[in-house]
């Protein structure tokens, strides 16, 4: 058994038990920031998937999808902190 199989057998079962778990506080969530961050959390559940599929698969491009993930998500967290602060402050 080499690494990029260990990678799959034990990585991916916790990973998909991450995004169980983050799906559910998406869904749950008591208030807003709460969903934006488990909405974070599944889009960096979903680099780390990209991610460990690349070292499965020794496919370097991989890595590249997860960086482009990475940005989005982060335009993404930018764009919903935005959106709770204007709405906080038309609130008040």
């Amino acid at each position: 058994m080499n690494l990029s199989m260990l990678a799959l057998f034990i990585s991916l079962p916790l990973l998909v038990g991450a995004m169980l778990l983050a799906f559910y506080r998406l869904l749950r969530g008591p208030s807003l920031p709460d969903r934006v961050v488990a909405l974070d959390f599944l889009s960096l559940i979903g680099i780390s998937v990209t991610a460990v599929y690349a070292i499965a698969t020794n496919v370097s491009l991989m890595l590249d999808v997860a960086l482009v993930i990475a940005l989005l998500s982060f335009l993404g967290t930018v764009a919903f902190a935005y959106y709770i602060e204007r709405s906080t402050l038309r609130d008040q």
